[in-house]
């Protein structure tokens, strides 16, 4: 970087905003952590700073899955998931630390919002399952969610896993 650019984000960011944003850049480099804001693609997979993130340990109903309701009436179980994920987390950033790459190039991550397992959240909630074929870690949430009919426990679904599965007409 030239003197000319360091001098133009000090008169833009003042000094303090340089060293916030070496600071943040030197501890996401040292972590290996993806931060930022971000956007909701469906309900366990998010973008931010461009990376598609696959949520840790849990799956959640694709957008077009149906569920039923306590009447036995249907909703796309897979969007209000997207959409309680993009409420939880709004325009506030996200800290996401990777723990590999599925099978379509996806980074995996842990994410939280303020210090708030992400994914527990979407679990306790009844917005998506513990995806236990990766991870026992978010078993005891959807103990909870069952117990008290949160979410999708409230009347009947099909886990992601075998829906995805199924042919579609």
């Amino acid at each position: 970087m030239n003197q000319f650019t360091i001098k133009n984000i000090l008169s833009l960011a003042g000094f303090g905003g340089l060293i916030a944003l070496v600071v943040s850049v030197a501890a996401t480099a040292s972590t290996g952590a993806v931060q930022g804001r971000a956007s909701v693609i469906d309900g366990d997979t998010l973008e931010v700073r461009g990376e598609r993130i696959r949520l840790f340990g849990i799956d959640a109903p694709e957008s077009a899955q149906i569920c039923l309701d306590a009447a036995g009436n249907g909703y796309r179980c897979g969007q209000r998931a997207a959409f309680a994920l993009a409420d939880k987390v709004g325009s506030r950033p996200v800290s996401c630390q990777p723990t590999g790459k599925d099978r379509y190039g996806r980074l995996v991550a842990r994410c939280s919002l303020a210090g708030e397992d992400l994914q527990a959240w979407m679990v306790r909630n009844g917005h998506a399952l513990a995806f236990l074929r990766y991870s026992k870690a978010y078993r005891p949430y959807e103990a909870e969610a069952k117990a008290s009919g949160a979410g999708m426990w409230t009347g009947s679904f099909e886990a992601p896993w075998d829906w995805r599965r199924k042919p579609k007409s």
